[in-house]
C-alpha cells in the first residue's frame, strides 16, 4: 500500500508515519530526511543536494523527484508513506508518473484536518528527541524523566527555531497557497480520505487505520 499523509505543518504527519512504519512495515519517505541523508551519502545526487543547501538555495523539484525515484526502485514490500511530498500540483503529477513507471499505485491520500489556532498552541509547545525523533509537548506529553527520551533514553531534546507563532503562521500561509490545492486534486481522483487530526495520537491513529482499511 502506498499512501500520502496530507496536512499543514504540525498536523502530526511525522508522528503518524512512524506508527505506520512500526505497525505495517511501511517505508516513510520524508523529504527533509531524504535531503539530509542524500547530503551525507557521497553519491552524485548527494553532492548536488549538498551544493544547493550549502549555497542556501531552495532544493528544486527535479532533485526532490530524483530522490523519490531512487527510493521507489528499492525494496517496498510494505509500501511507502509520502510525508511532506508532494507539496504542489506539479509534484503530484510527477509522483503519479513515477508510480506508474515502477508499476505502483497510490492507494489513499489521508488529509489530516486541523484548526489553525489549535495548531499554534500545539506547535509552540513542541520539542523532539534529537536521537530518535520522538515528539513531546510542554503541556500534553512530557517525558517521564525530565530531559530524557522515554523511547531511546538520550538527553538530546531539541526545539525547532521556527516553532513559534509568527513563523508558524507564515508556514501555514505557504501551505494554503501551494499545498492545499492538492486536497481538491486528490478528491477529484477519488483518493482522498479526510480525518480529524486534532485528537489524541491514539485516536488519530485509529482514524487513519479506518481510512486505510
Amino acid at each position: 500500500m502506498n499512501i500520502i499523509l496530507l496536512g499543514p505543518p504540525g498536523a502530526g504527519k511525522g508522528t503518524q508515519a512512524r506508527r505506520l512504519v512500526e505497525e505495517r512495515d511501511m517505508i516513510q519517505l520524508s523529504t527533509g530526511d531524504m535531503l539530509r541523508e542524500a547530503k551525507d551519502s557521497g553519491t552524485e545526487m548527494g553532492e548536488k543536494v549538498a551544493k544547493v543547501m550549502a549555497a542556501g538555495q531552495l532544493v528544486t523539484d527535479e532533485i526532490v523527484i530524483g530522490l523519490i525515484e531512487e527510493k521507489l526502485q528499492g525494496d517496498n514490500a510494505g509500501g511507502f508513506i509520502f510525508d511532506g511530498f508532494p507539496r504542489t500540483l506539479p509534484q503530484a503529477d510527477a509522483l503519479g508518473e513515477l508510480l506508474t513507471k515502477y508499476n505502483n499505485t497510490l492507494d489513499v491520500v489521508v488529509e489530516m484536518q486541523v484548526d489553525d489556532e489549535a495548531l499554534v498552541n500545539r506547535i509552540t509547545g513542541r520539542f523532539t528527541c534529537g536521537g530518535c525523533g520522538e515528539v513531546y509537548h510542554d503541556d500534553t506529553k512530557r517525558p517521564a524523566k525530565e530531559g530524557v527520551c522515554d523511547v531511546c533514553g538520550k538527553s538530546d531534546m531539541k526545539r525547532r527555531a521556527d516553532d513559534n507563532a509568527d513563523a508558524l503562521r507564515t508556514r501555514l500561509m505557504e501551505y494554503y497557497k501551494k499545498t492545499s490545492p492538492l486536497i481538491g486534486y486528490y478528491y477529484a481522483k477519488g483518493d482522498l480520505k479526510s480525518i480529524n487530526g486534532l485528537g489524541e495520537i491514539e485516536d488519530v491513529a485509529a482514524l487513519i487505520k479506518t481510512a486505510l482499511n
